[in-house]
């Protein structure tokens, strides 16, 4: 009789809803894997490393973030009845994590390393591209890559004077700035700033 499989849970309150991390129940064929949950929004971050086939001199990382429809409580219909090609939205996510990973990488590393993010409930009020940056860092640290990690990030916004931890889309629209930061325990490594 096969052992019954347990989930690790790590909690942490942040802005006023807890930020959870969960892994060892979805994806377990994948290296490295992570559900990240905060209010409703609930991103997989899966992680595959595997060593090069061919001879390179750069490190292939891929990063894949998609939001998909069901997400949303939306299913494609019509004509289009997949989910079709990446928004520039899901593109600028995917560079974000890119840039946040990529430097905590040796130089000298080159097995190819694909990151998928995929957004599996939405809710009105969080945006998953955070999210997904920290369930990337969670999902390598999982791995075997070499990750000099863990890194975390946050968005920070502006409402009334005062800032706030991962604002909601209203607190965002009246924000005067709105700033992702990620980094290590000894630094920043990622700054994303927009006003």
């Amino acid at each position: 009789m096969e052992k019954m499989k347990t989930a690790t849970v790590v909690e942490k309150e942040l802005g006023g809803q807890k930020l959870v991390l969960e892994s060892g129940m979805m994806a377990r064929q994948a290296h490295g894997a992570a559900t990240v949950r905060y209010g409703d929004t609930v991103v997989l971050v899966t992680v595959l490393a595997a060593p090069s086939t061919r001879d390179i001199d750069f490190f292939p990382l891929y990063v894949d973030y998609r939001e998909m429809h069901y997400a949303g409580g939306k299913f494609p219909g019509g004509f289009f009845k997949r989910e079709g090609r990446p928004t520039t939205k899901e593109i600028i996510s995917a560079r974000q994590i890119d840039r946040m990973i990529r430097p905590l990488f040796a130089d000298d590393f080159n097995d190819e390393v694909q990151i998928q993010c995929i957004v599996m409930a939405a809710d009105k009020d969080y945006d998953a591209d955070v999210l997904a940056m920290i369930g990337g860092s969670a999902a390598l640290m999982l791995s075997h890559a070499p990750f000099r990690g863990p890194t975390a990030a946050v968005r920070v916004g502006r409402a009334d004077g005062e800032l706030v931890l991962f604002p909601t889309y209203e607190q965002r629209d009246n924000s005067d700035f709105n700033m992702v930061v990620s980094g290590r325990s000894d630094g920043i490594n990622m700054i994303e700033l927009g006003g």
